[in-house]
């Protein structure tokens, strides 16, 4: 199964989604459970707080939940240039 390495945290936005369908995180994983992709309650906050990568299959159930458009999933971030400042 392909993850995706989060190099910039998405979970701020998902936080934000969340809380904007007044769902718990226990709420989110109940209706993931439902769609097939169980995730403890406790594997979700990781991926809220950044410290744990995400399955691209829990995304799309994510956005189903949230009733999100991707772009809102990824609103405001923007990519890491991963050679760094000032290189040419």
């Amino acid at each position: 199964m392909a993850k995706i390495l989060q190099d910039i945290s998405i979970g701020g936005n998902l936080q934000a989604l969340r809380k904007k369908r007044g769902l718990t995180q226990n709420d989110v994983c109940a209706q993931m459970t439902q769609m097939g992709r169980p995730m403890l309650q406790s594997t979700y906050a990781q991926i809220e707080s950044g410290s744990r990568n995400i399955f691209v299959s829990d995304l799309i159930a994510l956005k189903r939940v949230f009733h999100a458009e991707y772009s809102e999933l990824f609103q405001g971030l923007e990519p890491v240039n991963k050679y760094g400042e000032g290189t040419e």
